[in-house]
């Protein structure tokens, strides 16, 4: 029980003094001083600062998309549905301090830091590939392909320094909704 305490603690402290302070400038003594825990503690919960922050980025955000997706896993979806599902949730994390800033570090974090082994589903591609087939008809190596642009394009809009505006989000929406939905290109004639 005490191990989940601290474990909750060092979260809580990442991220109000991420609210403040940018991934790259976030030490660790720091983290556990804002706890009140020992400095060891970040390395036994979670072994690293990257660790630390997957971890907090995942369980802080992931139930802002879960419902969206495990909905859109169940039925069949349009392309709009599944960029709606990504973006809705950013208007309300937008409205809130800490979340915004986390908003802010998970896109810089994940740009920088491409093969962190995520956990969390909405953080997988496999689950957003799955939806994007069934809405589009693509193969999987293209859903794939096609998703890992939209997320790149999506966090780089995340980790620019002020928050997109709301004609921004519509304009990323009506964009990532053309790139997905693209009709397959003709495969070339050799």
């Amino acid at each position: 029980m005490a191990t989940d305490v601290t474990r909750a603690r060092l979260l809580d402290a990442a991220a109000h003094l991420l609210t403040t302070t940018s991934y790259e400038d976030l030490r660790l003594r720091a983290v556990c001083a804002q706890a009140g825990v020992n400095p060891a503690a970040v390395h036994y919960h979670f072994g690293s600062r990257e660790s630390l922050v997957t971890a907090l980025l995942q369980e802080r955000l992931e139930p802002f998309w879960a419902a969206p997706l495990e909905e859109l896993r169940h039925r069949p979806a349009t392309v709009r549905e599944i960029v709606d599902a990504i973006l809705a949730p950013l208007a309300l994390l937008r409205g809130d301090p800490v979340a915004a800033s986390l908003l802010n570090v998970l896109g810089g974090f994940v740009l920088a830091h491409p093969d962190l082994p995520w956990t969390a589903t909405w953080f997988r591609t496999r689950s957003w590939v799955a939806i994007l087939t069934s809405a589009t008809g693509v193969d999987a190596a293209t859903a794939r392909r096609r998703w890992r642009f939209a997320f790149a394009v999506l966090m780089t809009e995340l980790s620019a320094p002020k928050p997109p505006s709301a004609a921004a989000v519509t304009a990323l929406g009506d964009f990532l909704t053309a790139g997905l939905s693209a009709p397959n290109a003709p495969t070339p004639i050799h």
